[in-house]
């Protein structure tokens, strides 16, 4: 056990400390609706969180624990530094939070703590505080975001792992979907996603395969081509240069090209789509899904 920390025996209303933790979690719920009305800061919404430390018993996974918790599973994973619901077997103790929110270390690590970090800007957006909490007797600082969830990507990826990003860093400026193209001015299908990022930063596989495809397009200026199975294909484009070789095997995290500027491009970042038998996928429903694979 973690000193300094309540500790919970059984997740059961007669357990004293689960019996606490319930009470605490209440106090934080009624904190967190009374500051957004009244639009208080991170800081004095959280001030009414607490942590528990609790040994999962036979029986239990990250879903049982947090609806017993009425905590999201979203903040009891990110605390813990989980990235997947399977890895809770692994946890020998599990820190619980009495604040429903997103917790992201201030240096991430996983593909997932990079993609929350991403995604939410950390400690540059005025919406997150920073804490430091007591990691198995190491300090570690989060930035704690009160009252937020698992974006859908976030979730696919948590729930469902298969494809990764292919940048470790980047800042996401086009979504897939409809809209005005930014060289051309007309109105037409996006087929990816534009992650943006300086030039010459490392692009890696988004998972196993073999480079089917290299070359240069007017479109997607220098692209990579990568096969997947079951008929699953990646592509990125506008590379400042290419690190890989044509019917190359890769592994998923292989560094196969670099960040550019080339072709139909206003600024360096990576083009990425992810098709299926030919036809462009949202990569926000299906990226990181290990069902991918299998459909």
């Amino acid at each position: 056990m973690l000193p300094g920390y309540p500790f919970i025996a059984r997740l059961d209303p007669q357990d004293t400390g689960f019996r606490q933790y319930l009470q605490d979690v209440e106090t934080s719920r009624r904190r967190l609706f009374a500051g957004k009305r009244s639009g208080g800061t991170p800081g004095e919404i959280a001030e009414s969180l607490t942590i528990y430390q609790y040994s999962p018993l036979a029986g239990d996974d990250i879903f049982t624990v947090a609806a017993r918790c009425n905590i999201p599973y979203a903040a009891i994973s990110t605390l813990n530094g989980l990235t997947h619901p399977v890895e809770m077997e692994d946890a020998g103790l599990l820190l619980l939070p009495s604040a429903p929110g997103i917790f992201i270390p201030r240096e991430p690590v996983s593909d997932l703590e990079r993609l929350s970090a991403a995604a939410r800007n950390s400690g540059q957006e005025g919406t997150d505080i920073l804490l430091t909490i007591n990691m198995g007797g190491q300090k570690k600082e989060f930035f704690f975001y009160p009252g937020a969830d698992f974006s859908p990507t976030e979730r696919n990826f948590f729930l469902n792992r298969g494809f990764r990003f292919p940048l470790r860093n980047f800042r996401l400026t086009s979504p897939y979907g409809m809209r005005r193209n930014p060289v051309t001015g007309r109105m037409r299908l996006h087929e990816g996603m534009d992650l943006a990022a300086p030039a010459g930063t490392g692009v890696f596989a988004a998972g196993d395969g073999v480079v089917t495809e290299t070359g240069e397009d007017p479109v997607y200026g220098r692209y990579i081509i990568i096969k997947h199975r079951d008929n699953w294909a990646s592509l990125y484009g506008h590379l400042q240069k290419i690190e890989t070789a044509l019917r190359s095997e890769v592994r998923s995290g292989t560094l196969i090209g670099r960040v550019g500027s080339t072709g139909q491009s206003t600024g360096p970042h990576l083009h990425f789509e992810l098709r299926r038998y030919g036809q462009a996928r949202d990569p926000g429903k299906y990226l990181f899904q290990s069902k991918l694979l299998q459909n």
